[in-house]
């Protein structure tokens, strides 16, 4: 499955990045999709390998899982 983390500022999804693959995970940032509202306009890409990270990431904003019909959010929970 892929994700999307966005973040609150670039700060945040570099640093996100940096620790998902020094721990030789695909991460990958990119902008934001429109379908999404983020405050810096860069997210993060990355598998599923990477989702029990996203609790250290700094300034994240909230984490989606990409479907088939758009975009579901599973943190922040809502």
């Amino acid at each position: 499955m892929n994700y999307i983390a966005t973040f609150f500022t670039h700060y945040g999804a570099m640093t996100f990045q940096r620790q998902l693959k020094s721990q030789g995970k695909a991460a990958q940032m990119s902008p934001v999709p429109r379908a999404l509202s983020a405050s810096c306009g860069v997210c993060v890409r990355f598998d599923g390998q990477g989702l029990g990270e996203t609790a250290e990431a700094p300034d994240l904003e909230g984490v989606y899982q990409e479907t088939e019909t758009g975009y579901r959010q599973i943190e922040p929970e809502t």
